[in-house]
């Protein structure tokens, strides 16, 4: 990134935080995953922590990991997301994803992987680099959260976060279909989305869960930023 990046997305992460708080939420950051951990299963009872961001599993350190919490006016937690750095220099998206995709199902489920499956699409297959997973984010559901776009507000700070944090060469997610068909990947400032990427099939439910990849580049990343923060939280809440 050039000085005049950096810059600029200091000032975007400033507007950021300004319109978060203005909705009553103050920003919690860190990279320590057993305190997010403890977050997690003390206050987001009904959505386990995702298996990429568990500690027991994964060595996560400053380098390659750190995770945001939102705290509303009681000091309830009301929001969480997390981000996890991969180095793929020597592979792409889609092979590695071919291999590993049932370590960013859904928390909360046993995979049947004898009819669960990955579609690497035309995307994937040029993603390569240093590449950084965007999961685990969730909103309280409530009326006051309603119109507001805060849900895309937290998600494009978290990615402006890790574009000065770590410059990746792209970011990608995973992200259930009946939300993407609701133009929640744009709303979170995603630019790029792979349908039919997964199809996962689970013990404990009948219905298949189906899910789109969602995906950046650095330049995706730097042109977001570029765009003002306010004038799009009023086009959302209109």
């Amino acid at each position: 990134m050039t000085i005049h990046d950096t810059f600029a997305g200091a000032q975007y992460i400033t507007r950021m935080l300004d319109l978060i708080n203005e909705k009553g939420v103050m920003i919690e950051i860190g990279s320590d995953f057993d305190l997010y951990s403890t977050y997690i299963s003390e206050n987001r009872t009904n959505l386990p922590l995702g298996l990429a961001f568990d500690p027991k599993v994964h060595a996560l350190t400053e380098d390659n990991g750190f995770w945001i919490i939102g705290w509303d006016k009681d000091e309830t937690m009301m929001h969480s997301q997390a981000m996890r750095m991969f180095d793929m220099s020597e592979t792409f998206l889609s092979d590695y994803l071919s291999e590993n995709y049932q370590k960013f199902a859904p928390p909360g489920y046993t995979l049947d992987m004898s009819r669960s499956s990955y579609r690497p699409g035309p995307g994937a297959k040029r993603i390569t680099g240093r590449i950084c997973y965007h999961g685990d984010l969730w909103v309280e559901s409530s009326e006051r959260y309603r119109g507001t776009g805060l849900p895309g507000i937290l998600a494009r700070f978290a990615l402006a976060t890790s574009l000065l944090r770590w410059s990746p060469d792209h970011v990608f997610g995973f992200m259930a279909q009946h939300h993407a068909f609701r133009g929640l990947a744009e709303r979170e400032g995603y630019m790029h989305c792979e349908p039919g990427a997964l199809e996962l099939h689970t013990r404990e439910m009948n219905t298949v869960i189906r899910g789109f990849l969602t995906y950046m580049s650095r330049e995706d990343l730097s042109y977001l930023m570029e765009i003002c923060p306010r004038e799009f939280v009023m086009s959302q809440a209109a």
